[in-house]
């Protein structure tokens, strides 16, 4: 993973966070591309701020640019600058000027690919590990049946067995 900083840009992060939730989880190209045609004073550092870390880790790391996407973007609040307006009877409001802290993450399509192989195979055993086997009586041949079922489902199935035999007789 590569990574880029830019810290104290002065716009607030509220505004920031508009262009980054906009290009977070995309290509390189993609995201540059769509970076050009945003209407917004925070795309040009945003923008910038990509180039730099697609150089450090064609630099740095050796790691081929096609394969980039943008993991993470990530937009914190910096220093707030304290100034104030006079305002009438000579009293005076506080203006804020916020600055923010941007960082951006570049990782290669195969390892983010690798860690939702992970999360696929945690889910699945989680769900493995909920289901009990169970007896339940089929409709059609009214024998028990042993099945590997969920607790929700043999209730819902048992019911709808009950029903019939008290229907049928």
């Amino acid at each position: 993973m590569v990574t880029a900083r830019l810290q104290n840009y002065r716009q607030s992060p509220r505004k920031v966070r508009l262009v980054a939730n906009f290009i977070r989880g995309k290509k390189i190209a993609d995201a540059l591309m769509q970076l050009d045609f945003v209407a917004k004073k925070a795309a040009d550092p945003i923008r910038k701020l990509i180039a730099s870390a697609v150089a450090n880790a064609k630099n740095n790391d050796k790691i081929n640019v096609d394969d980039l996407i943008i993991k993470e973007i990530r937009v914190d609040k910096g220093v707030t600058l304290y100034r104030s307006m006079p305002r009438a009877h000579g009293r005076a409001f506080p203006i804020r000027k916020r600055c923010s802290h941007l960082i951006v993450s570049l990782d290669t399509k195969k390892s983010t690919a690798r860690t939702t192989d992970k999360k696929l195979t945690k889910a699945q055993k989680k769900s493995a590990s909920q289901k009990k086997v169970t007896s339940v009586v089929t409709p059609k041949t009214e024998k028990v049946a042993t099945e590997k079922v969920t607790k929700k489902v043999a209730k819902k199935v048992t019911k709808k067995v009950v029903k019939k035999i008290v229907d049928n007789k």
